[in-house]
């Protein structure tokens, strides 16, 4: 019985089979964060000259302390999949408007480990944002509401009246919120 597939899976093993993985990658702009996969030929082409300007409401936070908080990250994602995609790095405009369960990711390492008893998952990737030109802003009133002081915040955080303030505002200058 064995020989009798063997001439089919001789023919088989002979045909130019092309299987092609594909896998999340890195970068262009954030390298360790934002893993992408490259979409090839969309139906719906992305306007490579357009400036996208985008407001990420961060509300959310995972429950472990030990984990990154994957609506931080999906600002990454949303930079790497249009630079990856031949949107230039200056079209490309982020911010992040963190508030509510979300405080605790944008509190220094050494604040974060007195409460939690570990470094902040979240301190790497936001310096990465910020450093591609990211805007991190947090909320005044969720700072006072559950305890995350201006002083606890990581470096260039910045602080505002609220979060309804700089939904308003950013959106008022052109950025599109997106919520997850």
């Amino acid at each position: 019985m064995k020989t009798k597939y063997f001439p089919i899976l001789l023919i088989l093993s002979l045909l130019p089979i092309s299987i092609t993985a594909q896998d999340k990658s890195t970068g262009p702009i954030i390298k360790d964060f934002g893993k992408v996969w490259a979409i090839e030929n969309p139906d719906f082409k992305v306007d490579t000259n357009k400036t996208y300007k985008a407001v990420f409401d961060i509300m959310n936070s995972p429950e472990s302390h030990d984990a990154i908080n994957a609506s931080i990250e999906t600002a990454a994602r949303f930079l790497n999949m249009h630079a990856q995609s031949g949107v230039p790095v200056e079209n490309l405009k982020v911010a992040l408007v963190v508030h509510n369960k979300a405080s605790k990711d944008v509190i220094t390492d050494e604040a974060y480990e007195k409460r939690y008893g570990t470094k902040n998952p979240n301190s790497e990737l936001i310096k990465a944002l910020q450093e591609a030109g990211g805007e991190i802003i947090f909320c005044g009133q969720s700072s006072v509401a559950r305890d995350f002081p201006r002083d606890e915040l990581l470096e260039g955080v910045q602080f505002s009246l609220s979060a309804m303030t700089a939904l308003i505002q950013l959106q008022d200058d052109g950025y599109r919120l997106i919520k997850f």
